[in-house]
């Protein structure tokens, strides 16, 4: 019997998640209300709010998993990347729990978690497989060989697609996260209302800096013409930011399922819950005879059951961390 408790606390979402034999037994997150008045994570708020948290949430978990904490083999935390501050909760937590039981510790990648929270559900990706991983943070193309081996074959060369969207989002003045009311606005617009460009990058790196610059003067000349303009065509800007940001996203999607022959694609993380990318990953999908795998909105923003998961195939392999484990902000593959 194989049962470890998993903490996530990169950003700004306190999780804590039990897992038992590759279940899922529960998955308890809350969210941080504060850094909405600042339009963005503000990082020492952050860390603060996890301090507050964390002995709740892991709490719950373990009630709602009807688990004694002496019961546990192994304790998991999100390593890295992530806001250092935030990052230290999580891991000084894990590591005094694990102490005090005696049991293992395990570090867990957080964009590798991502990846794996397709392996909490069916339909479970055959390997190899490649994966879109996009969130505020991270956009990258993965290629998924096993549970532990994974290769990224492109990433953004500046900013992330759901810095993109949350941005732009506040260039309109949306409140923070943006990226979400984009999305939900967009479903009322006309994607090809307004012509947004795609930016071109080698390879299959992607850049979304230009996007965001061109959203900026487009505004600023309609407004000159129109000081309401955003009110009154908001949907149909939106459509069309969201449009022009999924298409970035497909064209290396495309290209890069062309290189390898891949034909089983799947997509992860907090921009994989936009409702854009879903519909169009599906409509592409039917064209190219993918096979794709889309994971639930519970898992796609932030959450500790992904980070169980990952766990779980890092006990089976018998990859623990000693107690002078450090978090890693920058952490990497």
């Amino acid at each position: 019997m194989c049962t470890i408790l998993a903490i996530e606390s990169s950003c700004d979402e306190t999780s804590a998640a039990v897992i038992q034999n590759s279940k899922i037994l529960a998955n308890i997150v809350a969210s941080q209300q504060v850094h909405q008045q600042w339009g963005g994570v503000v990082p020492e708020l952050a860390s603060r709010a996890h301090q507050q948290h964390i002995v709740p949430v892991v709490h719950k978990a373990l009630q709602d998993a009807n688990i004694e904490k002496n019961a546990l083999q192994a304790v998991a935390f999100t390593r890295g990347p992530g806001l250092l501050g935030a990052l230290l909760v999580g891991a000084s937590f894990a590591k005094s729990l694990a102490l005090a039981l005696d049991i293992p510790l395990i570090d867990v990648n957080h964009m590798q978690a991502h990846i794996l929270a397709h392996f909490i559900d069916d339909p479970k990706p055959p390997f190899p497989f490649l994966c879109l991983t996009v969130s505020g943070g991270h956009t990258q193309l993965v290629l998924v060989k096993d549970y532990l081996k994974m290769e990224i074959i492109g990433e953004t060369i500046d900013d992330a697609v759901g810095e993109a969207f949350d941005k732009t989002a506040k260039i309109m003045g949306l409140p923070y996260p943006g990226g979400p009311l984009i999305d939900r606005y967009a479903q009322q617009g006309n994607p090809l209302a307004f012509a947004f460009p795609l930016s071109e990058v080698p390879g299959l790196n992607f850049s979304f800096s230009g996007i965001k610059t061109a959203v900026l003067y487009f505004l600023q000349d309609r407004l000159k013409e129109d000081p309401d303009f955003i009110q009154k065509h908001l949907p149909d800007i939106c459509a069309s930011i969201q449009h022009t940001l999924v298409e970035m996203l497909l064209q290396k999607l495309r290209r890069a399922a062309r290189e390898t022959g891949i034909r089983h694609i799947a997509i992860a993380g907090g921009v994989s819950a936009n409702s854009g990318l879903r519909l169009a990953l599906q409509q592409e999908a039917q064209k190219r005879d993918w096979q794709v795998y889309i994971p639930a909105f519970a898992y796609c923003t932030d959450n500790a059951a992904m980070i169980a998961v990952a766990a779980h195939y890092k006990y089976l392999a018998g990859e623990f961390c000693a107690q002078d484990v450090s978090p890693m902000p920058r952490m990497t593959f």
